[in-house]
């Protein structure tokens, strides 16, 4: 019984902590909540980054409800930090509150502080509780761990297609896919992310703009194309290359880079980069690295074609997959399928996901899954 009251308040921590996921990067997002007996009496998440950590705004919430914080428990997603940054340690504010009882999520991911919350507070009589919905918690801060551990950016590949699979008709023309509620989801992960990539085929095919359509988006993602084959930058069937020349990047080999059209486009402020060679093509994670670091960019959206979805599955850099399901069926085998490389020769041997999320979106079904660990 105890369990499932523990798991279920750490599960409104969660919904708590999502809530602040538009702007606590380069923070990870953080929900808690105090409970006495079992019922919440007080709630707090992470806002925003350099704003009171979630711990702080639980007390706060309590402190203007009268509520007596030594007699709660605190449910956290994330292990409190016991370190000085540009909010107070949050172990700190726990011990002035006289709570007793934190149940955690799961540990701190940054090896330079990991245990050093929990190991503190029970060095100081709090009973500390470890790994209540570890996985669920894990999930929630996988941008933060990419971040901190990969220093790269977080990479969400979003995929919308048929029930059989299939992204595109063979004739490869410019179709939705999904219906208009899975759209608008789209434009809400363009909103979340900095950065939209796509491939050359996308490119050529759909000459997209890849901007966020949500008037209250606050700023545009950049425009990111993977491709070998360059275009000269006075191309004006391409839209980004006409009116977004100075948010575009483009992923290339070395001979790309290096090519007429590669100096032409460098001349013109498009930044051409050029990714080191892999078994499986050009090195993903390696873009991914310099878009992090030369750009602050914390997450990229990858919108496709069928082949940069398989490398970046292949490489290990596809952090999160949303899959939009149109209940629609071509049953074309000629069709353009989500995923295109190097086969499988055997089910064994597949890339493997797990799902952490399913429901609907308008007509069409929204999956999240993330990789196998």
């Amino acid at each position: 019984m105890a369990a499932r009251t523990d798991e279920r308040l750490m599960a409104r921590a969660i919904e708590l902590a999502q809530r602040g996921l538009l702007a606590t990067a380069p923070n990870p997002c953080v929900g808690a909540v105090l409970a006495r007996e079992g019922e919440i009496v007080a709630e707090g998440w992470h806002t925003a980054h350099g704003h009171p950590h979630a711990e702080r705004e639980a007390i706060a919430d309590a402190r203007r409800k009268g509520v007596d914080t030594a007699a709660c428990d605190l449910y956290v997603t994330l292990e409190p930090c016991n370190h000085h940054g540009r909010t107070p340690p949050c172990t700190e504010a726990v011990l002035e509150a006289g709570i007793r009882r934190v149940v955690v999520g799961c540990a701190d991911p940054n090896p330079a502080v990991a245990g050093g919350g929990a190991d503190f507070l029970r060095q100081r009589g709090v009973a500390v509780e470890m790994g209540v919905l570890e996985r669920e918690c894990r999930d929630l801060i996988a941008d933060f761990t990419t971040w901190t551990l990969q220093k790269r950016a977080y990479c969400i590949l979003k995929l919308a297609q048929t029930l059989d699979g299939r992204i595109a008709s063979r004739s490869a023309l410019p179709e939705a896919v999904s219906g208009p509620d899975s759209q608008c989801r789209v434009h809400e992960l363009r909103r979340l992310c900095g950065a939209v990539v796509v491939g050359g085929g996308t490119l050529r095919a759909d000459n997209p703009r890849l901007t966020c359509r949500l008037p209250e988006a606050e700023r545009q993602p950049l425009a990111v194309v993977v491709t070998r084959s360059l275009p000269w930058p006075d191309e004006e069937r391409f839209w980004l290359l006409m009116h977004r020349h100075r948010e575009l990047i483009f992923w290339t080999s070395e001979e790309g880079a290096d090519s007429d059209q590669g100096k032409a486009l460098s001349a013109s402020q498009v930044r051409v980069w050029p990714l080191p060679e892999t078994g499986h093509g050009l090195d993903l994670r390696a873009g991914l690295s310099r878009l992090h670091s030369e750009t602050g960019v914390h997450r990229a959206l990858c919108e496709g074609g069928g082949r940069l979805a398989f490398a970046l599955a292949r490489q290990g850099v596809a952090d999160e997959l949303r899959v939009f399901v149109a209940p629609k069926v071509l049953g074309d085998a000629r069709a353009v399928p989500s995923f295109q490389g190097d086969w499988a020769p055997a089910m064994n041997e597949a890339l493997g996901f797990r799902f952490t999320g399913a429901e609907t979106s308008g007509e069409d079904m929204m999956l999240t899954l993330r990789p196998r660990e």
